[in-house]
């Protein structure tokens, strides 16, 4: 019971936070935006509402296997430390036990998450929809009956100037092909970058809860009520961000990197192309959204959190 809570937080995030995350990586990949207000304007301006959202099915489905395998481990790391260092599960934690728990929980994550990160990195990128494809096939003219000619029947051709339709047709169709066009590989594609960003992160994101959790509790109290609560998830969400966001640049450009010509070699070559090419600004890109995102997000994570872990810590006792 102690992973369960992980659905109830990975739903609310997800729910909470993707149109952002969207724009997030879309600024990331793609330097013609000037800023996150440009990249907002263009995506609403291109495909509406639908296009903050591309992608979105494969997280959720797979969010509450994810987020309970992130909660559940670190609690459960955290158990197996007090145990083993203080004799009870139930002592209270030094801040360097929840570091290290925080941190495996990172780790751990990345082998669950790098195949739908790269599905939901590429989706976000691919800026054609269907439906634009039909508006522009419908552009080209109104259809004419063909008058029937004598001889064999030959094949249509498509008319000339028309785009090719999305590469992608979802989050399946895209963990397919990557597979079958690049091997096992291209799903693990920007894993690397991933296992520092998420390593360091997670490691960062629990220890400032704690520590905020801690400071925020109302004297005579174990735990801070509701708004603690709220305050510290929401810190500790931006605070990790902001420890994540370099990474998590250099994770999206690898991993949007196979669309068409493939311009990096590996995460020290595209570090060092990326700061070559746009300065050392590059690597923080992203990072006013991702902490401005973080914050409700994790305030919405960490209150739900909460509040189930109470509930199964009843059920049990």
């Amino acid at each position: 019971l102690t992973s369960s809570p992980g659905f109830l937080t990975g739903v609310c995030g997800v729910a909470v936070g993707y149109p952002l995350d969207t724009v997030k990586v879309r600024i990331q990949t793609e330097p013609k935006y000037t800023g996150i207000w440009d990249c907002v304007r263009d995506t609403y301006h291109r495909e509406r509402v639908r296009g903050f959202y591309r992608g979105l099915s494969l997280p959720v489905c797979t969010v509450s296997l994810v987020s309970s395998v992130s909660f559940g481990t670190y609690r459960h790391c955290l158990a197996h430390i007090c145990r083993v260092r203080y004799g009870s599960a139930e002592a209270k934690p030094a801040k360097t036990d929840v570091t290290l728990s925080g941190f495996a929980s990172g780790l751990v994550r990345v082998f669950l998450t790098s195949p739908t990160e790269v599905a939901k990195v590429r989706l976000q990128t691919q800026t054609q929809t269907p439906a634009q494809q039909r508006r522009r096939s419908s552009a080209s003219g109104p259809s004419v009956p063909a008058v029937p000619a004598a001889g064999p029947p030959t094949c249509p051709v498509p008319p000339a100037g028309l785009p090719p339709g999305p590469r992608y047709r979802g989050p399946l169709h895209c963990l397919a092909t990557v597979a079958r066009e690049e091997g096992l590989r291209g799903l693990y594609k920007g894993s690397s970058a991933l296992l520092f960003r998420d390593g360091h992160s997670f490691a960062t994101y629990f220890l400032s809860y704690a520590i905020l959790c801690e400071r925020l509790t109302p004297a005579g109290q174990s735990q801070p009520d509701v708004s603690g609560v709220l305050v510290a998830g929401g810190c500790a969400g931006a605070l990790a961000w902001a420890v994540a966001t370099p990474m998590d640049v250099i994770k999206a450009r690898l991993q949007a990197d196979g669309q068409g010509r493939r311009r990096y070699r590996g995460l020290l070559h595209c570090v060092l192309t990326s700061v070559r090419e746009e300065g050392p600004r590059v690597l923080f890109k992203g990072l006013l959204l991702n902490c401005c995102r973080a914050f409700p997000v994790n305030m919405v994570v960490f209150v739900a959190y909460e509040a189930v872990l109470r509930l199964t810590r009843g059920l049990l006792t």
